[in-house]
């Protein structure tokens, strides 16, 4: 292979040869202090109960889950993106095959047939089926080679979405089917989608979220989340539980009750706190201050992301970060706009925050595919096609 040399001499900060000198740690370090900010909530969370070895539990996985997130993140990276070109087609039937099979097989937790289980561990494919549609889509983009996307090509990537989506739809997980929604619509918009079909696409939506809310799909509680969000007085039961998150939230102040102090939290008037409602023990505990910490982090991920996208020496790694950032970007607005009002409740988790090892290392995943664009963004010209990697 020929050395690519500038100016007579070789930097190595521009070498298509040295992709590590182009290494971006900043993301990684947002990330471990999420985790370690979560961790202190999971344990504010659960402190409360009987059981002290349940406490335990929770605080114990959730460091194990994190140690094994960051040690993927430093293995992907060897790994160059862009074999996940050949890899998409294996990508998506495998996301279709454990869709399906958790349906089957699964186990049943809070109304929704989401979860594999192995001795004392849950897995949820429907997280790393965000992973999947990433990856898949992203191939599907790159092979645009017209400037605006096709209409045909747009119907394809739609098809192929719909089908994880449904399934994940089938359940029921309307948060995560949320998410993944989510992702494609950004993929599409920068995939070069023309704007009215997009618009197209957003009232065929609307549609299918009218006829889902009237359909026997949905649990009891699910439904009535919606509805409480649409009109508090609808269900006094499920708007209690989110005013009793915002309670929690301005208990905090601007320094917070301190740490382990929560009345809020330690009463339990706030459900699933260790996960869906983490940020609440959080902005308890810890404040204006605490809260600004955990978006400050987020802020950090996902400009870097951002950057990194803009930066990627290809369409295909630009892509793939794309549908990162919008799985990020949407979980942390859903997941802390629930909190304060502002989005219906779902079962969405916190990044790296709340507790739950398939999301965490789902997540970890996705930052690993990101710093593999980013430290090969000299090399995406030179080996053109996956096949000639080989």
């Amino acid at each position: 292979m020929t050395m690519i040399q500038t100016s007579g001499s070789l930097n190595p900060r521009s070498d298509p040869a040295s992709p590590w000198w182009h290494v971006d740690i900043s993301p990684v370090l947002a990330t471990i202090g999420l985790g370690i900010i979560g961790l202190f909530g999971i344990y504010s969370a659960t402190r409360g109960r009987d059981d002290e070895n349940y406490i335990t539990t929770f605080v114990e996985r959730q460091t194990i889950f994190l140690v094994i997130g960051l040690v993927l993140v430093v293995g992907i990276v060897f790994f160059d993106y862009r074999w996940l070109l050949r890899l998409a087609p294996l990508a998506f039937f495998a996301t279709i095959a454990l869709l399906t099979l958790v349906l089957f097989a699964g186990v049943e937790v809070n109304g929704a047939t989401s979860w594999f289980e192995f001795g004392g561990f849950r897995a949820q494919p429907s997280e790393f089926a965000k992973i999947g549609l990433i990856v898949t889509i992203a191939a599907l983009l790159s092979r645009n080679r017209y400037g605006t996307l096709p209409l045909s090509s747009l119907i394809t990537i739609i098809v192929v979405a719909c089908v994880p989506i449904g399934l994940v739809v089938l359940q029921p997980d309307i948060g995560t089917a949320m998410v993944m929604l989510t992702i494609t619509a950004a993929m599409l918009m920068v995939g070069r989608a023309e704007a009215h079909h997009l618009m197209f696409l957003v009232l065929v939506a609307a549609l299918a979220v009218g006829l889902l809310m009237n359909s026997t799909l949905l649990q009891d509680y699910q439904r009535a989340r919606l509805e409480s969000f649409l009109d508090p007085a609808a269900n006094s039961v499920a708007a209690y539980n989110q005013e009793q998150a915002q309670i929690a939230i301005g208990n905090g102040g601007i320094t917070g009750t301190g740490f382990g102090k929560g009345t809020q939290t330690k009463s339990g008037l706030v459900p699933e706190q260790q996960t869906d409602f983490i940020f609440t023990v959080i902005g308890e505990e810890f404040g204006f201050v605490g809260g600004s910490v955990v978006l400050g982090c987020f802020a950090l991920l996902l400009w870097r992301l951002y950057r990194m996208a803009r930066l990627a020496g290809d369409a295909f790694g630009s892509y793939l970060i794309t549908g990162v950032f919008a799985m990020f970007a949407f979980q942390m607005f859903q997941s802390i706009g629930m909190t304060m009002g502002i989005m219906p409740v779902t079962g969405i988790p916190l990044p790296f925050v709340s507790s739950g090892g398939s999301s965490v290392i789902a997540s970890y995943i996705g930052v690993g595919i990101a710093l593999s664009v980013h430290m090969r963004r000299f090399t995406a010209g030179i080996d053109d096609e996956v096949g000639q990697l080989g």
